[in-house]
């Protein structure tokens, strides 16, 4: 028995496999995640507009866009709007290395594609904001806002890095643009973990600038910053601690974006989808 035993090998299991392995786990859940909220946008705006049934994307809106009495805020609306299921559907898919390896022409346009739809959303969703009026509220608009401000900035600079083809600072650059185009995705995200996990609103507002909500509408970006900050520092360091460390905030991230995905996509995306269908046909 003793002989057996020592023959026996432990299964390793480092720290480098534990923060690639929660990664991957996060780009899983994000991807499902991203994916919902494409066909919300496609069920609710896209395909309703496109069979002339404008009065069901009224009905089931929750944003003043749609509803505006403006002929030009109303197409402003839709221009933002309607690129981000395009996005959703394939943004992530560029942060994934064996498309990049195998597909570079994809990677290449796809990733000039986010890039304008990234640029194109930040100042139309700044002008829906401060100049056609479509907030709830000052205070609770300017996580948002800083929000659309940091999105020409990053990709300003992944596209510098990439033309210079310093490409560990361009990955690092790209990742903060997917992180801040996708920002308002994930505050939707936070906001509902939030709502989940208080069971109920907890320091929230009917116009979104409650303390909770103006929290969150600044952490649901710089969170993820921050983790992917401190998992290239792992990346670069060969300190066990580090990409422990690294590797715990990352588990924290996916949970609160699996929580998130969950609450969304069956509280507010599903619902709204299959009302969308059963209007449609």
């Amino acid at each position: 028995m003793q002989v057996l035993l020592e023959k026996m090998s432990v299964p390793s299991f480092s720290a480098e496999q534990a923060l690639n392995n929660i990664v991957k786990c996060w780009v899983v859940v994000a991807l499902i995640g991203q994916w919902l909220f494409a066909a919300y946008i496609l069920s609710v705006y896209a395909f309703p507009t496109l069979l002339g049934n404008t009065a069901l994307t009224l009905s089931l809106s929750p944003g003043q866009g749609a509803k505006s009495e403006s002929a030009t805020d109303t197409l402003i609306f839709f221009a933002h709007i309607l690129p981000a299921a395009i996005m959703a559907m394939s943004g992530l898919l560029q942060l994934i290395p064996n498309i990049r390896r195998n597909y570079p022409k994809f990677h290449k346009y796809n990733g000039r594609m986010f890039f304008i739809f990234g640029l194109s959303g930040a100042f139309t969703g700044l002008y829906l904001t401060w100049g056609a009026g479509f907030r709830f509220s000052d205070l609770g608009s300017l996580g948002v806002t800083l929000n659309g401000l940091l999105i020409p900035i990053a990709i300003y600079f992944a596209w510098k890095t990439i033309i210079n083809k310093k490409l560990k600072s361009h990955q690092r650059f790209a990742i903060h643009s997917f992180i801040l185009v996708n920002g308002v995705w994930s505050f939707r995200l936070y906001l509902m973990a939030w709502f989940v996990l208080n069971q109920g609103a907890n320091g929230n507002s009917r116009n979104i600038d409650g303390p909770a909500d103006i929290a969150l509408s600044f952490a649901s970006y710089l969170l993820p910053m921050l983790i992917a900050e401190i998992i290239f520092w792992a990346k670069r360091s060969e300190s066990n601690k580090v990409k422990w460390s690294a590797a715990s905030f990352a588990a924290i991230g996916t949970i609160i974006t699996t929580i998130g995905v969950f609450a969304a996509g069956t509280m507010m995306w599903f619902p709204r989808v299959m009302k969308a269908f059963e209007g449609l046909f």
